[in-house]
């Protein structure tokens, strides 16, 4: 019985002498941190002499361009032709002969069509260009709006616009809509004999349908 209480003893004055681990400190993000630009690089805005630009029925307004650091942001206002979901499909920005095509979007707001009244859509374009970037001569060209249909969209929506055109170009396909599953879902009915269902699936399901191509361009002076 000593034995048992001696050795108990000697545990708690092993624990009661143990270092405590040290705190966990977590890391503290700044406020620069997350928005750095090197003092170096440019900054600057302008707003466009001509900022409206029209093409098929498809009104776009860029009034203002700015460059921050890296990134050349345009604001961009388009109408909308129907209730689907539209943004920027294709654009690009040129400068000294160099184009950049890639870019991203952020959208700022939507405004629905209803009542007769056209929808508008605004996004922030941002092209990522050197610091150095010689912007005095510099143009952002919009090549091309679209929707990539929803479930429901191309009964809803697509399908006569396709017909049409099938017929107006001489192609003998035929569609309808049908019930699978509880969907309506657009079907190709019958092709030409000389074509292979994966030939008219391509011809039917192209972009075409759903995008509406500009070009819309605007070019402005961002030298500082």
């Amino acid at each position: 019985m000593k034995k048992a209480i001696l050795l108990l003893t000697v545990i708690l004055a092993a624990c009661s002498t143990a270092t405590p681990p040290p705190p966990v400190v977590l890391p503290v993000m700044l406020e620069t941190d997350s928005a750095f630009i090197d003092p170096s690089y440019p900054t600057a805005e302008v707003q466009l002499a001509a900022p409206n630009q029209a093409a098929n029925g498809i009104e776009v307004r860029m009034q203002s361009v700015s460059v921050e650091g890296k990134s050349v942001n345009a604001n961009v206002c388009f109408t909308l032709p129907d209730e689907s979901d539209w943004s920027i499909l294709s654009a690009n920005l040129n400068y000294g002969g160099i184009l950049v095509e890639e870019f991203g979007t952020t959208l700022v707001s939507v405004q629905e069509p209803a009542n007769g009244s056209t929808g508008l859509r605004c996004d922030t374009l941002t092209f990522v260009v050197p610091p150095d970037a010689d912007l005095s001569s510099t143009t952002i060209m919009i090549n091309s709006i679209g929707a990539i249909p929803r479930e429901g969209d191309y009964c809803a929506l697509y399908m006569p616009k396709i017909q049409q055109s099938l017929l107006e170009r001489g192609i003998g396909i035929v569609l309808d809509c049908m019930d699978v599953n509880g969907t309506l879902t657009m079907q190709i009915l019958s092709i030409p004999p000389d074509m292979s269902q994966e030939q008219a699936e391509q011809i039917v399901y192209s972009d075409e349908f759903y995008t509406v191509k500009g070009p819309w361009s605007f070019s402005f002076n961002l030298a500082q």
